[in-house]
């Protein structure tokens, strides 16, 4: 076999590793790839044999306390040889000794307790289409602007200007809610290659999430949402059942080295993606 080499992966090289997940049934965004680089253009790893990709994995490192595993994936037609655990040791190795999360599976979640991750909570894949919802009184909904900015970096571990910035740009759908003058909530929907998957949803109340999710269903034509919901945020998920939506899968965050010293859970109504965190 030929001697493996591993770099990261150019811009133009991280669709491929997102078509792997599409192939794995992970439902990508179509329009992933750009804004997930902008979060750390060093983050994504490739494993390649010849010129030919093996395995790959986001290793994204928040500053200099947080990071987030993600799209870890060997090709299919490659896996036995231990080259699925030469992309993870180097994405591990790349984040250090930082709070590293992961969303992992249930059949995996005894592997990566191994690896010394514990787990903080539980998530739930939520499918189903936005009901009406009225604003609280005396709450707008309007488009996102960089405003969101400052209330994302109250909610999420670490700053993220660079990749918020093009995630709530086009083609992706984002929404605020603003009260008193002040962003109590936004949220963001990207088309993938089934429905749309709604991400972040982070709101003060959960009457403010609600309201961002019937603006984002509304504008994004009705069609299928799919939101990934913590077992930490204003009941939001038993909300979702009795609005009609329907459970999938479920994954749990796990930490190593600790749990993230920033960031406020209660207000994650849904994450905003199970690749980076």
């Amino acid at each position: 076999m030929t001697e493996p080499t591993l770099r990261a992966l150019a811009p133009d090289e991280l669709p491929l590793l997102i078509d792997w997940a599409a192939g794995e049934g992970w439902n990508p965004g179509l329009d992933d790839a750009p804004a997930f680089h902008a979060a750390d253009p060093g983050g994504f790893l490739g494993l390649f044999l010849g010129t030919e990709m093996a395995a790959g994995i986001s290793a994204v490192a928040y500053g200099p306390d947080f990071g987030f595993i993600g799209l870890y994936i060997c090709r299919p037609d490659l896996r036995g040889q231990g080259l699925g655990r030469q992309v993870w040791d180097a994405g591990m190795a790349r984040l250090g000794g930082r709070c590293i999360g992961l969303d992992g599976v249930p059949a995996q979640e005894d592997n990566y307790r191994s690896m010394g991750f514990a787990v903080a909570y539980r998530t739930l894949r939520f499918s189903g289409q936005a009901p009406e919802a009225t604003p609280p009184a005396g709450t707008r909904i309007a488009p996102a602007d960089p405003g969101v900015t400052a209330y994302d970096a109250a909610v999420f571990p670490a700053p993220r200007e660079a990749f918020l910035s093009a995630w709530v740009s086009g083609p992706r759908i984002a929404r605020m809610a603003i009260r008193d003058g002040r962003v109590v909530g936004y949220g963001a929907a990207r088309k993938c290659l089934q429905g749309w998957k709604v991400g972040p949803l982070f709101a003060d109340t959960l009457a403010d999430g609600t309201a961002l999710l019937a603006a984002l269903g509304a504008a994004t034509g009705s069609e299928e949402l799919h939101l990934d919901v913590p077992d930490t945020g204003h009941g939001f998920g038993r909300w979702l059942e009795q609005a009609g939506f329907t459970q999938g899968f479920a994954t749990a965050r796990m930490y190593r080295n600790g749990v993230p010293a920033g960031g406020d859970a209660s207000r994650v109504l849904a994450t905003t993606t199970l690749e980076l965190g």
